[in-house]
């Protein structure tokens, strides 16, 4: 049975969520603040991390730094009241592979939570289709319509590094980070130009990009 970790300190919000959950047919527990959700999250036992961000102790934030540092890749989906784009960010680029805004329907929760589980599941998948499109992560080959397309070493690095988290967002500081490496001094703006050259390979419309999405003011999200 799917295991999922709550961490959520209002204990209405946290008995609601728990019982829609259960409904879907997980298997739950609930944590009330972050040292408790800390030590839970490191058993490494869990399917899936919902976890808020405004909790007693220590905060979602902190959590979900010390989990990455610790090396546990559960997938987190960050619960925020928070609007200001800034801190969702933060939380993206601390770990978090997802969020949701209070107050959030039942339904998109769900929806956002089953997205996470098929990617965590798919993620030690070599072969990844999309459109036209197959990219092969083990021959590190891309072929459209079954024919080979040829790849730069960086379109190939971003191209794996979109399909490898697909619907989720990324911002360029990761993008950085993750294609051309940490502490690698180049600016933003490079992202920017290899996602237009990726897209003229990718695409069926270059111009009206069907699979690579910007969002403005956050980065991308590639739509698989």
């Amino acid at each position: 049975m799917t295991r999922i970790l709550v961490v959520e300190d209002e204990a209405s919000l946290a008995l609601a969520l728990e019982d829609d959950l259960h409904r879907e047919g997980y298997e739950v527990r609930v944590a009330g603040d972050g040292v408790t959700a800390a030590r839970e999250g490191a058993s490494g036992s869990w399917d899936l991390i919902v976890l808020d961000v405004m909790l007693p102790r220590k905060d979602g934030f902190e959590v979900c730094r010390e989990l990455r540092r610790a090396g546990i890749r559960t997938p987190i989906l960050m619960l925020t009241a928070k609007a200001h784009e800034a801190e969702k960010v933060m939380g993206l680029e601390l770990g978090a592979d997802d969020y949701v805004t209070k107050p959030y329907s039942a339904r998109e929760l769900r929806a956002r939570i089953k997205a996470l589980l098929r990617r965590g599941a798919a993620s030690d998948a070599k072969t990844y289709a999309f459109g036209d499109a197959e990219l092969d992560l083990t021959r590190c080959e891309l072929r459209r319509a079954g024919k080979p397309v040829e790849l730069t070493p960086l379109e190939y690095k971003l191209l794996a590094a979109f399909v490898r988290s697909s619907g989720r967002m990324l911002t360029r500081q990761q993008l950085l980070d993750e294609v051309w490496g940490t502490g690698t001094f180049v600016t933003e703006r490079v992202v920017d130009n290899q996602v237009t050259n990726l897209r003229k390979k990718i695409e069926p419309d270059p111009e009206h990009p069907r699979f690579i999405i910007n969002l403005r003011g956050l980065g991308y999200r590639f739509d698989g």
